[in-house]
């Protein structure tokens, strides 16, 4: 008999259907994101990376053009289980070699990412770019006090909702845009209120453009501080928490934009039981918002357990953000995409009706057993044969990434 098909037996006898927790998974999307390939870089050439966010590394075969960047991608969605969607920055505008404004930038600076979605049938979502820029040198971009900085990146955050729209249209359904700033102050400021209320008006603004929500669906992103803004981040949680709940926005939870000691596995169910939809940026923060490559780790087990519990599955929006040029970059997208995957599986397969009955029995003590002979099911058999039913390679999979980067990158 096959090690599948004992696992499988083991986990029938506590109340788990297999395949049903593999077609379930199959069916969840996982947003990738772009930025991975090219260490954040990428296409207009307007400056090198601000707003707190740095790449350490300098692996062999960084993407260089879009072309390379969407052949990396083709390989990563390749060794990757279920459904996929990428998330693309507007830095990753094309402009056919010629240079334009973030504030005019439309979809057709975006016509060979929707013909590749097209093409290959995985939806995009998408981010504005609020730093890299001369306009983002001070570090203040929405909430900048110059009326002329600010209204360039109004216009910026309106000309994105509105290639979002454009990108929902072309694929049927709704993209998500995410809206992240680095505003804030790198020692105490006197005055907290003036810029979040700055911030406040910008955002108002770009709401105030009307784009159709079956195609755009807007998000907002927190973070507790940024290297150069340690004393005071404008777009604070409570802030964005705030403006989301009372503008009928997304909240987006960030695994690396919170202090060390918080997860945000915690906070997913307060937040949908006030809001209908929920965005995760997936990443790992070591010691501080470091974006390292996604493991296996407890944190994201926990994460993918409270979505998969709760059958959160429809209304929480699973993206990936994280970039190490260390490493392999392929291998580093793969490593945390498959990880996010090997979660949802694992919180799939769990015994979760089991455990909601001795729980509300006030059983404790079973539960707590019950969770740790949890640690010793048979996952390894599952995650390989889940793998087999996507199509996609199980174990072994390291070696393809090894032979792309022989035949392709090592030629950059």
């Amino acid at each position: 008999m096959s090690l599948y098909s004992e696992a499988e037996k083991i986990y029938k006898a506590l109340g788990v259907d297999v395949d049903a927790a593999f077609r379930r998974v199959a069916d969840i999307p996982v947003s990738i994101h772009c930025w991975q390939g090219d260490d954040v870089k990428g296409f207009e050439n307007s400056g090198s990376l601000d707003g707190g966010i740095a790449v350490t590394g300098n692996y062999p075969g960084c993407a260089r053009t879009p072309e390379e960047l969407r052949n990396d991608i083709d390989k990563v969605l390749s060794l990757v289980p279920g459904a996929k969607r990428l998330n693309v920055h507007a830095i990753y505008a094309e402009s056919d070699g010629g240079k334009i404004e973030r504030n005019n930038i439309t979809a057709a600076n975006f016509k060979n990412w929707m013909a590749w979605s097209k093409a290959n049938n995985v939806p995009l979502d998408f981010n504005p770019t609020f730093f890299a820029h001369p306009m983002a040198a001070d570090g203040f971009t929405l909430s900048n006090a110059d009326p002329a900085i600010r209204k360039y990146w109004v216009e910026h955050g309106i000309a994105c909702r509105k290639i979002a729209a454009e990108f929902g249209k072309a694929q049927g359904g709704a993209c998500i845009t995410n809206f992240w700033a680095p505003d804030g102050f790198k020692d105490t400021p006197v005055d907290r209120e003036a810029p979040r209320a700055r911030l406040k008006q910008s955002l108002d603004e770009i709401f105030a453009v009307e784009v159709d929500e079956q195609y755009d669906r807007d998000a907002l992103e927190c973070k507790l501080f940024g290297i150069g803004a340690e004393s005071c981040t404008i777009g604070s949680h409570e802030f964005y928490m705030s403006y989301a709940m009372k503008n009928n926005k997304m909240v987006c939870l960030d695994a690396g934009h919170f202090h060390p000691t918080e997860v945000i596995s915690d906070k997913i169910s307060s937040v949908l039981l006030f809001a209908d939809e929920l965005l995760l940026h997936v990443s790992r923060g070591v010691r501080w918002d470091s974006d390292h490559v996604v493991i296996l780790n407890d944190e994201l087990y926990a994460i993918a357990q409270e979505i998969l519990r709760h059958n959160y599955d429809k209304r929480v929006h699973i993206g990936l953000d994280y970039f190490d040029a260390s490493i392999n970059r392929i291998g580093a997208w793969a490593v945390g995409a498959r990880a996010m995957q090997k979660a949802l599986l694992a919180a799939a397969l769990e015994p979760t009706q089991l455990l909601k009955e001795v729980e509300a029995a006030g059983d404790n003590t079973s539960r707590l057993a019950l969770l740790e002979d949890c640690k010793n099911l048979p996952f390894g058999a599952m995650w390989q044969a889940y793998c087999e039913y996507c199509k996609v390679p199980g174990e072994g999979w390291i070696k393809q990434v090894k032979d792309y980067e022989k035949e392709v990158l090592s030629k950059r």
